[in-house]
């Protein structure tokens, strides 16, 4: 059977003087950058915008410390528009599993309260919730979303896990494990509805979606501008739009303590955020290069190209359908089944990440879902149909090999 994709490759995106769009980045040509959604990669204008940054603020720290907090006041208002949020209910921290923390941190909470998660949560803020029920006494009870489950079948299994003594609904937007979109929209309105609190962990959403938080009546909602959004790393946003608002604080006491949210997080003492304030160049590089729209678009074709690819050479060489239903597609992030044998844990799936890298040459992701291996693909506008096309070509019938392998040595 011929597996071949019928799907063309669509057009490289190009900068205005011609050159491949790669050259606006630092990324090594020496390896293949298929993995996007896990680091991001930061545009050399952006690079530059913060070391110039950092410059002024060894020149005259006595100056840029006292000033700092103006300067992240302002440089939120311009995300805020990017995201479609209100200004005062957004704050920067630099990631969102920091987010996440400040919420398990400063939550009102009781003795034995329990909190819902789903098995495609990220492992970091997953023990986050782990380590707030712990300290309470409480339990986490964990949601089973089946991989090709639908929207009303995934909502109906995380809300068949409240109870009375829910005090917090954890949930992905885009789960990072299994690149699938969970109908967050549903589950809050319904925890809404009970009077449980919810916190969608959208570490992957910034700059995937137009208006990312469109009809989300959600409590609490943290994203990295460091992954699709390509701001340098360390620059992530806490949104949060309920009256619990109030109860957060950053997880560095500083002199910003009684200032309102989100005020208070402007100021962080001495830590260097001249990645919030470098974040709003690399976004508009995006939009003033090739615009958003037409960004997401390219991605999403490119993904649509690049799965058919790489499954389709997968599935020629083991003789097992490697496609995958992951019921709610994202547009960036594609998944692809292993050869049996495979990154069955999330242990072994960052070695085999690890053994890629420095072996072939690919910097890819390899993720692990009940015993079952994947690739997760992810595109931005430096990746081509070629890098996917040396993959299916060149690491797959590797991995084949790699598989046999392990698969003789555990039987």
């Amino acid at each position: 059977m011929d597996t071949r994709t019928t799907l063309a490759a669509p057009r490289p995106l190009t900068l205005g003087d011609g050159r491949p769009a790669a050259a606006a980045w630092t990324l090594d040509p020496s390896k293949r950058h298929i993995n996007h959604g896990s680091f991001g990669a930061v545009p050399i204008v952006a690079q530059e915008r913060q070391q110039a940054l950092r410059r002024e603020m060894e020149a005259a720290p006595l100056t840029w410390f006292p000033a700092l907090p103006a300067r992240v006041a302002a440089a939120r208002v311009g995300i805020a528009e990017f995201l479609g949020a209100s200004t005062d209910t957004l704050a920067l921290v630099p990631n969102a599993s920091a987010g996440a923390s400040v919420v398990f941190n400063s939550l009102p909470v009781s003795t034995g309260l329990e909190i819902v998660v789903t098995d495609h949560g990220y492992g970091a803020v997953t023990m986050g919730a782990e380590r707030l029920a712990r300290r309470w006494g409480g339990t986490v009870r964990t949601a089973r979303v089946p991989l090709g489950a639908d929207a009303q079948t995934a909502h109906d299994a995380v809300v068949a896990e409240f109870s009375d003594r829910t005090a917090l609904v954890v949930m992905d937007q885009i789960t990072s494990p299994t690149a699938r979109l969970l109908p967050v929209q549903q589950i809050a309105a319904t925890a809404r509805a009970a009077g449980i609190p919810t916190l969608v962990d959208a570490a992957h959403v910034p700059g995937l979606y137009t208006d990312p938080m469109d009809g989300l009546d959600c409590d609490f909602w943290v994203g990295n501008l460091h992954k699709f959004g390509c701001a340098p790393r360390g620059t992530a946003v806490l949104v949060a739009r309920s009256p619990l608002a109030q109860e957060l604080y950053p997880l560095i006491d500083s002199w910003g303590a009684p200032a309102p949210f989100p005020d208070r997080f402007d100021t962080q003492g001495t830590v260097d955020v001249t990645s919030y304030l470098a974040a709003s160049t690399a976004l508009g590089f995006i939009e003033d290069t090739w615009g958003w729209d037409g960004t997401r678009a390219y991605m999403t074709e490119l993904a649509d190209y690049a799965v058919e690819v790489v499954a389709d050479a997968v599935t020629a060489i083991t003789g097992e359908d490697s496609h995958v239903d992951v019921g709610m597609p994202v547009n960036a992030l594609r998944l692809v089944k292993l050869p049996t044998g495979l990154a069955t844990t999330h242990a072994t799936a960052d070695g085999l990440r690890d053994r890629v890298s420095a072996e072939l040459g690919i910097e890819g992701a390899f993720t692990s879902l009940d015993g079952v291996g994947y690739v997760r693909l992810s595109t931005h506008a430096y990746n081509t149909p070629e890098d996917f096309e040396h993959f299916a070509e060149h690491a797959v019938p590797v991995l084949a090999r790699w598989a046999q392998a392990e698969r003789a040595a555990t039987s």
